[in-house]
């Protein structure tokens, strides 16, 4: 089956994490996958991809040009010309220009909703929410990860057919490139609070750093290190310097090799805002890693079980509540032990294996 797979980017993020997995995982079932970043300039994958997947960017085809009209002519050309049994898009964007370049052409398209949709569909100035809600139905399939994404879709755009797929883990993680490593960055007889993500405000790094701040001073012997990159950095340091925590916060950038952090780490925290199905959660759970979460509307509810494989906390009161979880977790040891043992239940329940049948009953209706 000849695979076209279309990504905003493959720059850092779950949704190309996840595509990258995927691509590579068809094409050792022989099947013929171009990834194509559709939206980004050309820059660099940051995730390690099979040598058969063909890496095609879009900004390529249109000389680097940022014109969307120009993008879509040239992705539907595209289209016309390689001639793919199927289109797969990942995030909104995407799956917008996927229907419309491939309509009329017969080739089915299966699109996917990555996270929580937080676009207002009924908003009258919101085109993409307008588009989502007129044309999905036209998608052989709409992709979502959680129950409750797959419910808001049913009710947004009707006549959409959906199906429930979550994130495949694959454990241990493969290396793209050694780069920030924990040992260059924490002492080795440190413990380590660690959390991960693009510095953007979904992810709520503030509240981390705010109550890490909190219980700091009673442990000595903690630190936290966020790792990730993006356009809050600046603030962050701020605040860690506000703080004084310099020498306890750690912020070393992007990493090739988040599976280094996850067995340096001894509690992990996803303070996310809102998540569809998330990754770094999914993986620190398959390193065995104690892990907290607020419990917003979709994702870490569907991974923990409250105070058995995981904690999760209200979503209010957020700082003052992950201070008392955090504090809890570093002075009980045993239960941090206990919930980091029944967190690897995730290896198998969400391994590549089970997840490729999940998707291979669409790709072959």
């Amino acid at each position: 089956m000849k695979i076209l797979f279309l990504t905003s980017s493959m720059g850092g993020g779950g949704a190309e994490r996840v595509a990258a997995l995927l691509s590579n995982a068809w094409v050792e079932q022989e099947h013929e996958v171009v990834l194509m970043p559709t939206f980004s300039g050309r820059g660099n994958c940051a995730y390690k991809l099979h040598e058969k997947v063909d890496l095609k960017y879009l900004a390529d085809l249109v000389d680097g040009s940022s014109n969307k009209l120009k993008r879509l002519w040239a992705l539907r050309k595209y289209i016309l010309a390689k001639k793919p049994d199927i289109i797969i898009a990942f995030l909104p964007d995407v799956n917008i220009a996927a229907l419309l370049c491939a309509k009329g052409t017969g080739i089915p398209v299966i699109v996917s909703e990555r996270i929580y949709p937080n676009i207002g569909i009924k908003n009258a100035g919101n085109i993409a929410g307008y588009l989502r809600e007129k044309i999905y139905k036209w998608a052989k399939c709409v992709v979502v990860q959680t129950s409750g994404v797959e419910q808001w879709v049913l009710e947004n755009c009707p006549g959409s057919e959906t199906k429930v797929i979550p994130n495949p883990v694959v454990y241990p993680l493969p290396v793209s490139e050694s780069t920030n490593l924990p040992e260059e960055v924490v002492e080795p007889k440190r413990k380590l609070i660690l959390g991960t993500g693009r510095f953007h405000s979904q992810k709520r790094f503030d509240y981390l750093i705010k109550a890490f701040s909190k219980i700091a001073t009673q442990h000595h012997d903690w630190d936290l290190a966020i790792v990730g990159e993006g356009e809050l950095r600046p603030e962050l340091e701020k605040l860690r310097r506000e703080l004084k925590l310099e020498n306890r916060v750690h912020l070393p950038g992007f990493t090739g090799a988040p599976a280094n952090w996850y067995e340096r780490a001894d509690i992990f925290v996803l303070s996310s805002a809102y998540e569809g199905f998330p990754n770094s959660l999914l993986e620190a759970m398959s390193y065995g890693l104690a892990s907290v979460a607020f419990d917003v509307k979709t994702g870490p509810s569907d991974l923990i079980i409250n105070e058995k494989s995981g904690i999760l906390l209200n979503d209010e009161n957020n700082v003052s509540q992950l201070a008392d979880a955090l504090n809890n977790l570093i002075k009980d040891e045993i239960k941090r032990n206990e919930i980091a043992t029944n967190a690897l239940y995730v290896r198998e329940k969400y391994a590549m294996s089970n997840i490729l049948k999940m998707w291979d009953e669409i790709l072959n209706r």
